[in-house]
């Protein structure tokens, strides 16, 4: 239990921060969850949409500090790599020298 004024506003701090982190990382989850699933359906609008919002949620939660920015980098990375290997069209045109 905290003693101080000071220290029981930061463990109401921390218990606010511990709810909006785990929400965001829930919904990041979630996110990269769908987009695999929709990347091995093979269904390219689908995919492509999925795809865009799980990079999105992934990116948004590292800039706000839910996740690691080397975990989001690495999940990001792996993603596209399936997408490129699933379907190649749905990431976007590789780019030629």
């Amino acid at each position: 239990m905290a003693n101080t004024r000071k220290s029981t506003k930061r463990a109401k701090q921390s218990d606010v921060r511990n709810v909006r982190n785990t929400t965001v990382r829930s919904a990041t989850k979630s996110a990269l969850k769908i987009a695999v699933e929709a990347l091995k359906s093979k269904d390219v609008s689908k995919a492509k949409e999925a795809y865009s919002l799980a990079v999105r949620a992934l990116s948004k939660a590292a800039s706000k500090g839910a996740l690691p920015k080397g975990r989001a980098a690495r999940k990001i990375s792996r993603l596209t790599l399936l997408a490129k290997k699933v379907l190649p069209a749905s990431v976007g045109a590789s780019k030629s020298k």
